[in-house]
């Protein structure tokens, strides 16, 4: 480690609660690691240990999340209005002051987080009415996230007291379709998935997963000696199991376990396809 990093208990404590794992083992794992986060939680799981993965998606303490689509369906915006208390989250007129932004981005057609915040509402751009709410409340709330997704058919679904948000673009568009993408999307809220399939894991994820497994089959007492063609084999069965619980389309359909998420489409409309999904949290 590096003598200008220091391992705070805070910094422990942090990883703690993000991985379930012990603070001697936290701390080692920091130490070793340089105080890097990311690779404090490799390091974890490289030794074997469960734990639950750091995602993206976990950005806003508090605040409210809103997902909706156009009247056609066609395209889904998802947003988050984030504040610092569960109180403020939790009252009516800060929801219904998300809910005027997601009609202002809807309205005008909006393509960023940037040019929401320069969009009307009410007579005054959409970071000025923030302020005034900041001003009003006296927390600080701003806009923490926004997403945008176009196809042919968008469904949108909210889960929990608006706390996550989820959006699913399909190849089709037809009620059966977007019936299906309403349960696809609660699939996603439950399951967290990665990716849509193993072909859409990002090279980056692949070659994560694949050293942290061949680590652990290295850190394998019975497999001390064994080749490495071996080691390399056994990784790849490993990697496909990740693909197959990570992926959507692989997934056991949460409301029939017998199928997968692919098999309930293909049910509904042999030719549909899940284009992309997004699926934002607070945390």
């Amino acid at each position: 480690m590096s003598t200008a990093t220091t391992i705070t208990a805070a910094d422990i404590n942090k990883l703690r609660q993000t991985t379930g794992a012990g603070m001697m083992d936290c701390r080692k794992a920091l130490v070793e690691s340089d105080g890097d986060f990311e690779k404090a939680i490799d390091y974890l799981r490289k030794k074997g240990q469960k734990v639950a993965a750091l995602r993206s998606d976990r950005e806003a303490k508090e605040g409210v999340i809103i997902a909706r689509t156009t009247a056609d369906n066609k395209t889904g915006l998802i947003i988050t209005l984030a504040c610092e208390t569960d109180f403020v989250a939790k009252n009516a007129d800060f929801v219904a002051f998300a809910q005027g932004i997601m009609d202002t981005a809807i309205k005008n057609n909006v393509q960023s987080l940037e040019s929401l915040q320069t969009s009307q509402l009410e007579g005054a751009t959409v970071a000025d009415k923030i302020n005034d709410q900041v001003a009003k409340i006296g927390e600080k709330i701003q806009l923490t996230r926004f997403e945008r997704i176009d196809a042919e058919a968008v469904a949108a679904y909210i889960h929990g007291a608006y706390r996550m948000g989820v959006l699913v673009g399909l190849s089709k568009n037809s009620p059966a379709v977007l019936e299906a993408g309403k349960d696809v999307a609660m699939q996603i809220a439950a399951m967290n998935p990665v990716a849509v399939d193993a072909d859409s894991v990002s090279p980056e994820v692949v070659a994560r997963e694949k050293a942290i497994v061949t680590e652990q089959i290295k850190n394998d007492p019975k497999m001390a000696g064994k080749p490495d063609e071996m080691i390399d084999k056994i990784a790849v069965g490993k990697l496909n199991a990740f693909f197959k619980e990570n992926t959507l389309i692989a997934q056991p359909f949460v409301k029939d376990a017998a199928k997968t998420v692919g098999d309930y489409l293909k049910g509904v409309d042999q030719g549909v396809k899940v284009i992309q999904f997004k699926r934002v949290q607070l945390g």
